[in-house]
């Protein structure tokens, strides 16, 4: 039990320290948050309770095609939020999204690659 509130302590202290320094600084928050922190840490979690190097190996191979369709909404927001607000565009940012996993999960089904 004290490994797991470990790791959550360690986790969401990781996401609130970078949030709040996104308040003073949104570029070097946005370069924190670009990092791929959470999956490293997922897979040093992965490493460290000893799961086999396969099941360590597929996780990272589908961290990165899980990334690719939440790209798309990082351009769009800014330009939708400015326009519509906050709520709505975070919304259609999210729809977006949606809209590309699902092309993704399409195209790849069709080139024999079946990630979910």
């Amino acid at each position: 039990m004290f490994w797991i509130v470990t790791k959550y302590m360690i986790t969401a202290g990781l996401v609130v320290a970078i949030s709040e320094l996104a308040k003073r600084n949104e570029k070097l928050g946005a370069l924190l948050t670009a990092l791929p922190l959470i999956a490293i840490l997922s897979l040093i979690w992965l490493y460290v309770e000893k799961q086999p190097s396969e099941r360590i190996a597929a996780y990272a191979s589908a961290t990165f095609w899980y990334v690719l369709p939440t790209l798309p909404m990082f351009l769009v927001f800014p330009t939708i939020q400015i326009r519509l607000g906050f709520w709505l565009a975070l919304l259609l940012g999210i729809l977006l999204t949606v809209l590309c996993f699902t092309v993704l999960i399409l195209f790849l089904r069709r080139s024999g690659v079946d990630f979910l």
